[in-house]
């Protein structure tokens, strides 16, 4: 006879069907979000600098002042327009839909190299991998926190982002050389909003059937790693 379901295995069913709806809806109000930062606060803040630009041609070489105070509003807008880029870029990674899994892996890897004086290495497949886009989110979002995690690792001068890639699944791998150890998914780790984080991820991983897992490395270091089987071709 086949095993009795109880009331609680129904119970996680139903919560891990609403952390995926969640999730989902999530990502798609993050994208939304991004979307109309770009297309109407991004818009406007640029055509605000086409106008300044104009009006200070028109301003005379002794009207000094004026061109000082045109000159730190160019400057604010800049900074504005950066910020807001970055806030973008925070919610929602659009070159992940549009260019590709290997250029938005390697560009986040590359700026968080120089933003951090880092080695970063990353190892991508030759060809982009081929993988539902919800896929690509999880992946994306784990290389996040991996390289999250890498700056909280006392001493961590080097980090290697690792995609390996076949026809059953996709993994990847976060390694990094600090002294921090692979306690944030334990039992017994201290809550916190690194650990939580930790958590969300392994659980959007096992909705997709995967497994993510984080470990000390036996040269020392931690190793987030995620393994997320490819579902059956169409």
């Amino acid at each position: 006879m086949p095993d009795k379901i109880t009331p609680g295995d129904e119970r996680a069913a139903e919560l891990s069907d609403l952390l995926g709806h969640v999730v989902t809806n999530w990502d798609n109000d993050r994208r939304a979000l991004a979307r109309q930062l770009h297309d109407s606060l991004g818009s406007s803040l640029t055509a605000l600098t086409m106008h300044l630009g104009l009006l200070t041609a028109k301003l005379q070489p002794d009207q000094q002042p004026l061109r000082d105070r045109a000159a730190q509003m160019k400057n604010l807008l800049h900074t504005i327009i950066e910020n807001n880029r970055q806030m973008q870029h925070k919610l929602w990674n659009d070159k992940l839909e549009f260019l590709g899994m290997k250029v938005a892996f390697a560009e986040l890897v590359t700026q968080f190299a120089q933003q951090y004086a880092l080695v970063a290495r990353c190892s991508l497949p030759e060809e982009e991998p081929v993988c539902p886009r919800e896929y690509g989110v999880v992946l994306l979002r784990v290389l996040e926190q991996g390289l999250s995690n890498v700056t909280a690792h006392s001493g961590a001068t080097e980090v290697d982002v690792i995609v390996d890639d076949n026809e059953d699944e996709i993994m990847l791998t976060v390694r990094d050389n600090g002294k921090g150890g692979g306690r944030g998914l334990a039992p017994d780790a201290p809550a916190g909003t690194g650990q939580y984080g930790l958590r969300l991820l392994r659980e959007r991983a096992r909705l997709l059937g995967g497994v993510l897992t984080l470990a000390t490395h036996p040269e020392g270091g931690a190793v987030l790693t995620v393994v997320l089987p490819k579902p059956p071709a169409a």
